[in-house]
């Protein structure tokens, strides 16, 4: 089962408890102070791994809790620090607050984000001795464990986008350029969950193509939970435009053919600019229910009205794949040297003065004292 969404719940550790201890020795009638401090509590991570493909655990296990760190002891032993939790999420996993605000974006295999931090252990009554005050029964208890609701949305990592109206062939393209299996079915909405394959080139470079769901009318407002799919799509180089044709007759209407590819251009303009303004490649999908005149007509007219090159395919015919894979090929190497580009080095004199900032260290002070009854505090660790 495929989840890109999930909403958890974070509980980091609490510090332990800092100790009243005195040194109580033979001969030693006026032992000071040796209260150890509290352990850390434990962090809360999380770890992109390449291994795992779905949010599904966090679906169903949404709740997550650090161990408390050990409180302190006599003879000035400080309380263990309490063993952190990783949780593995896949790449391309965003994080957002549950108000929204962007917190990370895990894309990298390894990347580590703190998503809840362990409260500081309080100090041990050694810390309050004074000339005046010698033997201090003061101590801290342990900070409070950060709690924090996370968004995580998952981002497919693919080169290439497939999209299109639902029943426009991508399924069964993907599954033709690919060993991707995805459930295949002459009906709409066949696809309900995005899937990932692997397209191998001639001199055995490859690129991930992403086959999400088909878009209709509405799509960047939720529609068909279309603003879910398209998110899939954001981090692709290059869309593969799918235009199959009409259900019903005419099957020559070049206009069914110019409105259906504006709706799906307008609903990806409506949800980002950017993701409309990545480069397209726009094929005629199952051409082979086209008689060859009607297919020329159709490549004629785009050319010639909307200024665009249209390729004819047919994924269940095998017609027109090599040139597209080709096309496709072209166009991520074109993409890749132009990223890949030097940059233009700018002098310094003409760049505006900045000032420079250090980021402080957070200060984990202000805990709460308090006074036990006993001269020695309890060291087990809830």
């Amino acid at each position: 089962m495929f989840v890109d969404y999930a909403k958890i719940y974070l509980e980091a550790g609490d510090g332990g408890t800092g100790c009243v201890s005195f040194r109580r020795e033979k001969y030693v009638p006026h032992g000071g102070p040796d209260g150890g401090d509290g352990g850390r509590g434990g962090h809360i991570y999380l770890v992109a791994d390449p291994h795992v493909v779905t949010l599904l655990d966090f679906k169903y296990r949404p709740h997550y809790r650090a161990k408390r760190g050990q409180h302190g002891m006599g003879s000035n032993c400080s309380g263990r620090d309490a063993e952190d939790l990783y949780l593995h999420v896949p790449l391309g996993t965003v994080v957002s607050d549950e108000h929204g605000n962007h917190l990370a974006d895990l894309v990298e295999p390894g990347q580590v984000f703190l998503a809840a931090r362990g409260g500081r252990g309080g100090r041990g009554n050694q810390h309050f001795a004074t000339p005046t005050n010698k033997a201090p029964r003061k101590f801290e208890y342990g900070e409070k464990g950060e709690r924090r609701t996370l968004i995580l949305e998952l981002k497919l990592i693919a080169d290439v986008g497939l999209i299109g109206l639902p029943n426009a062939g991508k399924s069964t393209l993907l599954a033709t350029l690919t060993a991707a299996t995805p459930k295949i079915a002459p009906y709409p909405f066949t696809t309900i969950h995005p899937n990932l394959g692997v397209m191998e080139f001639d001199d055995a470079t490859r690129c991930t193509l992403a086959d999400i769901p088909g878009l209709i009318e509405g799509a960047h407002r939720g529609a068909g939970l279309g603003h879910r799919f398209l998110r899939h799509i954001e981090r692709t180089k290059l869309l593969v435009h799918l235009i199959a044709p009409p259900e019903q007759p005419p099957l020559d209407d070049f206009e069914a053919y110019r409105y259906a590819r504006e709706l799906v251009n307008r609903e990806l303009a409506q949800y980002s600019a950017t993701l409309a303004a990545k480069p397209q490649i726009v094929c005629l999908s199952k051409c082979d229910l086209l008689e060859p005149t009607t297919v020329e007509a159709l490549v004629r007219q785009f050319r010639e009205r909307e200024g665009v090159e249209i390729l004819p395919i047919s994924a269940q015919a095998h017609t027109g794949l090599e040139r597209l894979k080709s096309e496709i090929q072209k166009a991520l190497r074109n993409l890749t040297d132009s990223e890949s580009m030097p940059s233009v080095a700018v002098p310094a004199s003409s760049l505006p003065a900045s000032s420079s900032t250090t980021d402080d260290a957070e200060q984990l002070a202000g805990s709460e004292t308090g006074e036990p009854t006993d001269e020695t505090c309890n060291t087990d660790a809830n």
